[in-house]
């Protein structure tokens, strides 16, 4: 059947269409220059109008796009238009039949991933997407009408909703299926730990994101967190012991681990280990031979005098190298150099000895050539670097020689060669779920072993529990951004924060929590106290106010209760200690670096040492180029590190603090922390 404009239609509408004609499953319009082939599968609407003369039909396809055929006429357009919308409602209807069943599929495909009674991954969901569009771009019929046909209607609407907000569906469904889980195992998060889970912790628990960052403030509970999520996957079913990799950062962290899972999940197959550990088990497997642990990696003093001995050796031999390391100590430390043979110095040995032991470790953590150091080094550094490199060369060449001598390997070698093993397919990980204590300190080369494992097996969860507030270990190669960049290094995934600290109470908790989080780098989190506090439980004192201090405190403090006092040095332990046993015998006094207080808490903390100089808090930059070099780069703002040491100390304490700082010469830190509302008082 065909329609065509009259002669005089066709002549006063000067239009490129003058005809139509029905297809099997279609229309051609058609002109005497022009033709448009519309299939049914494009077209949205027919319409048919009347002008003061003449009939018009206009085909409505996607895009507002519009066909129009002008002066026919009207009587035979009707006719026309009447018998085409019969064919293509026919049309239609058919193949509605064909959309529904397409649709349904999608829709008992997602019900199928919903209704397995599992945590529903951003990875799963993106697959769902693409199958969902996939389908969409399958069906007979334009997404635009689906919404007039009964039978289509709904369905398209509930898989439109999926396609539109996936995340949003996604979330819906996974805070309904942990609200079942916590309803369902509540007996196991009020058993598994001495106390029950806070609703944050076994949310965090129940999570089975892929690559799931907990942010664990100071005292909420991580340790619980871990081995409850240790606890679950085997309860659920989800992995065995064997399945579970559980991963601490220092020797003691792992045995406290080991021995708090024997407590509460009663059993010693799952173990903790460190990263060095679970490189050599690596290697072990991989090669079926056990690479022997350096000595000299556990023994500082005969590691530095290793060193001293080429530095001196280098110094005396050649003049150029000499004259090198006159300048670069002078120069870029500043340090004064004895005229001669300064090699010889003892007193500069032995302030040198610290660095070279640094540099040389931070050059093997590195793991590259000399070639491949150089050209990593931040462009404007690079030159003065490649020198500083040539200077190390030699110090470098004999730790090698000592580790070929003893037949061993030191720390970073063994990582360096458990990545080369994974990488060659001689050991493929077991390991189903990988849970990471302390994350905040992980360093590149770590992480490149995470990765390595996780390569083997894409299923394998990063279960990464640590605070990026508490992140103060950047001089031993951990890299910051591992943390507040997660999700880009270790892929598509959630985080969550514990937001209950059962440590401090409210005024420390909200003195620390606005002083760290000045810093816009730091990620923001709640973290909620249990028990109120005072304005004076953080103060601002005199240092020379410490004697009185720990007087005013034997009144009242029992010796049950800790006392903590902390220093930016060891070196700076206050004289007054020496007379503790006798002045103050009643008091249990600690002292302890801040660094070395990570982990630790205690009833008072005294934090020492807030001054300016260069025994100061915050630390003045002391960057060498090697640091600048091989060490991560640091976040843009001014004492950032220091900021979150200063944080460190202050959430040791359950109750109160001291700030004691220098009145000649204050800390910078002071003025912030007035700003923050912290009292300064003349004495305890």
């Amino acid at each position: 059947m065909e329609l065509k404009a009259t002669s005089l239609g066709k002549r006063l509408a000067q239009h490129p269409y003058d005809r139509v004609a029905i297809l099997h499953a279609g229309v051609k319009v058609s002109g005497d220059r022009h033709e448009y082939l519309i299939p049914f599968n494009q077209l949205l609407a027919i319409h048919c109008k009347r002008g003061l003369v003449w009939g018009e039909l206009e085909f409505m396809l996607a895009d507002n796009q519009v066909v129009r055929l002008h002066g026919t006429e009207w009587g035979q357009t009707q006719v026309f238009w009447q018998h085409l919308s019969t064919l293509w409602e026919t049309w239609s209807a058919e193949m509605s039949e064909v959309a529904a069943q397409v649709l349904q599929t999608q829709l008992d495909e997602l019900s199928r991933h919903i209704d397995q009674g599992k945590w529903l991954t951003r990875q799963q969901t993106l697959g769902l997407q693409q199958q969902i569009s996939r389908a969409f771009e399958a069906l007979p019929l334009p997404t635009a009408r689906l919404a007039s046909f009964d039978n289509c209607r709904e369905l398209w609407q509930r898989a439109q909703a999926w396609l539109n907000d996936v995340e949003g569906c996604r979330t819906e469904h996974n805070q309904a299926w942990t609200t079942a889980m916590l309803k369902e195992y509540a007996p196991f998060f009020e058993q598994i730990e001495s106390s029950p889970l806070n609703p944050s912790q076994a949310r965090a628990v129940v999570n089975g994101e892929q690559s799931l960052l907990v942010l664990a403030g100071a005292g909420s509970g991580k340790t619980s967190v871990l081995v409850a999520r240790a606890g679950w996957l085997l309860t659920r079913g989800e992995a065995a012991a064997d399945q579970i990799l559980l991963l601490a950062f220092g020797r003691q962290a792992a045995q406290e681990m080991d021995e708090r899972i024997r407590q509460r999940l009663h059993t010693d197959e799952i173990t903790a280990r460190t990263f060095h550990a679970l490189a050599l088990h690596i290697i072990m497997q991989g090669s079926k031979k056990a690479p022997v642990i350096s000595a000299l990696e556990n023994d500082t003093q005969a590691r530095t005098a290793l060193f001293i001995d080429a530095w001196q050796q280098q110094c005396s031999e050649k003049k150029a190298q000499a004259k090198g390391w006159r300048q670069w100590l002078e120069e870029e430390l500043g340090w004064t150099v004895p005229e001669g043979n300064f090699w010889n110095d003892e007193k500069l040995q032995r302030r040198l000895a610290g660095r070279l032991d640094r540099w040389v470790s931070l050059m093997r953590m590195h793991g590259g050539t000399q070639a491949e150091m150089i050209e990593s080094a931040p462009e404007e550094i690079r030159s003065l670097f490649s020198k500083r490199v040539k200077l190390m060369a030699p110090l470098l060449k004999a730790w090698k020689s000592a580790l070929k001598a003893e037949n061993a390997v030191d720390f970073s070698g063994l990582i360096h060669q458990a990545i080369n093993v994974l990488e060659k397919g001689r050991f493929i990980s077991p390991w189903k779920h990988i849970l990471v204590d302390e994350f905040q300190d992980i360093s590149p080369q770590r992480a490149a072993l995470l990765a390595a494992l996780r390569r083997q097996n894409s299923q394998t969860s990063l279960f990464a529990v640590g605070d990026d507030w508490q992140a103060i270990y950047r001089f031993s190669g951990a890299q910051l951004s591992l943390t507040t960049a997660f999700h880009h290094n270790f892929g598509e995934g959630d985080s969550c924060a514990l937001d209950t600290t059962y440590r401090f109470n409210t005024r420390i908790g909200e003195v620390a929590n606005r002083f760290i989080q000045q810093n816009p780098w730091q990620l923001s989190k709640p973290l909620n106290s249990l028990t109120p506090g005072n304005k004076q439980a953080v103060t601002l004192l005199a240092q020379d106010q410490l004697d009185a201090l720990l007087d005013k405190l034997s009144g009242y403090a029992t010796p049950q209760e800790r006392i903590l006092i902390l220093a930016r040095y060891h070196h700076l332990k206050p004289a007054a200690l020496e007379k503790a046993a006798t002045r103050w015998p009643k008091l249990q006094l600690d002292f302890m670096t801040i660094h070395a207080s990570k982990g630790q808490q205690a009833d008072y903390v005294i934090v020492l040492g807030l001054q300016e100089g260069q025994e100061g808090f915050p630390a003045p930059a002391r960057e060498s180029i090697m640091e600048q070099a091989l060490l991560p780069e640091p976040e843009d703002f001014a004492d950032a590190e220091e900021r979150r040491l200063l944080y460190v100390a202050i959430t040791r304490a359950k109750n109160r603090v001291w700030l004691l700082f220098d009145k000649a010469q204050p800390s910078r830190f002071v003025e912030v922390l007035k700003a923050l509302d912290v009292p300064v008082a003349r004495k305890p």
